[in-house]
């Protein structure tokens, strides 16, 4: 995709897992994994500020 997209692969891409499974792939539940698209580089860094501002409140 030509988007930005940040997702938690836990719970996505290798929910069939199990929490075994996923230890052993090297996949914690808290990971995010971020696959940048075509946007504007500061528009980018922008959201992210913004989202990692909202959760460190």
């Amino acid at each position: 995709d030509a988007r930005t997209c940040c997702l938690n692969p836990a719970t996505t891409t290798h929910r069939q897992m199990t929490d075994e499974q996923l230890a052993a792939a090297g996949i914690p539940a808290g990971l995010v994994r971020l696959s940048c698209g075509l946007e504007d580089k500061e528009d980018l860094l922008a959201d992210l500020q913004q989202a990692l501002a909202g959760i460190a409140e």
